[in-house]
């Protein structure tokens, strides 16, 4: 299955102008950092004007309980996704809860859809018992995510495992159902980093996907001597993936750790946002680029009121933001002007 060919660029470029027409602000889906586990695990969600300065809504509480929508009772990780529709939302997430369980096992991912961002249908999937066969020596589902593949006219799910008899993690990925509530087939395996990798993000420019992730580089001993944000690149969502060994984050060389990469769209201008969380720094940064190759040497702080881990974002419309807004409340009324 092959994507990337002249006319599927070009569709997919007209449809992504399209859709940035009427957006004006940011919507970032996050978990939290700042308390116990048990209360951190949730989903929330903040917006923005300018994907810079960040207030969180419903005053930094989740937007639908953990317990409600996953297995464990505890999630991580968000990352929301506009559908081609452009009115339908994808949300999917690790289903763990460290704060019960710690951090030996997993078992599998939520998924949540919705057609307005207030009111969402869940599932989770736990692969160990859906699949048995493939799975049934799994340890960890890490940091799922969801890209539309315009070739399949499908949605692909993709994620990190690591199997209890491995040491390396691996991208492993299948379809979604037409519910968005479980895959259509057996998850396998997508791309397979030299010394593995978490927290996988892609997003397409130009005919090319840009496959973001936390690696690492090992001597001949097998031991980690640096780690940070690397990428691979591939014309198709099928591969071949070529792996790309230069660090991108600005904190590598500095042996300063960061994960939960994610890469998004700066609304009606070509420019990206790298950022990443500095888990031990409590800090969350980010670095620019345009072409997705190069990112400013000099990373930025967003300025919030809420301490996120691992999240996504996406541009949205004042219409959505005020929705938002109308539901859950904490947002200024400038992200509301011109009305």
């Amino acid at each position: 299955m092959q994507i990337g060919n002249e006319k599927i660029d070009k569709s997919f470029k007209i449809a992504l102008a399209s859709k940035e027409q009427n957006l004006h602000g940011y919507l970032f889906a996050y978990f939290e950092g700042s308390g116990p586990r048990d209360k951190d695990e949730q989903i929330r969600f903040g917006l923005s004007e300018d994907a810079v300065n960040w207030f969180a809504l419903n005053n930094n509480q989740p937007i639908i309980a953990s317990e409600q929508i996953s297995s464990t009772g505890g999630v991580r990780d968000p990352h929301i996704l506009r559908g081609e529709d452009e009115k339908t939302f994808y949300m999917v997430a690790t289903d763990m809860s460290t704060a019960k369980n710690g951090w030996g096992h997993n078992p599998g991912i939520v998924l949540l859809k919705s057609n307005n961002l207030t009111d969402w249908k869940h599932g989770f999937i736990d692969l160990e018992k859906t699949y048995p066969a493939k799975f049934k020596n799994i340890q960890w589902v890490w940091a799922p995510q969801t890209i539309y593949d315009p070739a399949a006219g499908k949605y692909l799910i993709y994620f990190t495992v690591k199997f209890k008899d491995k040491v390396k993690l691996d991208f492993y990925a299948a379809y979604a159902n037409a519910e968005f509530n479980g895959f259509e087939n057996e998850p396998n395996l997508m791309f397979s980093p030299k010394y593995g990798a978490i927290d996988g993000d892609i997003i397409y420019k130009d005919g090319i996907y840009h496959f973001f992730f936390k690696g690492n580089t090992k001597d001949e001993n097998g031991k980690e001597i640096k780690n940070g944000i690397r990428k691979a690149t591939a014309k198709s969502l099928q591969g071949p993936w070529v792996e790309e060994f230069n660090y991108l984050d600005a904190y590598s060389a500095k042996k300063v750790v960061v994960e939960g990469s994610s890469v998004f769209k700066l609304n009606n201008v070509d420019e990206y946002i790298l950022m990443y969380d500095l888990y031990t720094n409590k800090r969350y940064e980010f670095q620019r680029s345009k072409d997705l190759n190069t990112f400013s040497a000099k990373p930025e702080s967003f300025t919030k009121n809420f301490f996120p881990r691992h999240g996504s974002v996406i541009g949205i419309t004042r219409d959505e933001a005020k929705r938002l807004n109308d539901k859950w409340g904490g947002i200024p009324a400038i992200l509301f002007k011109n009305q």
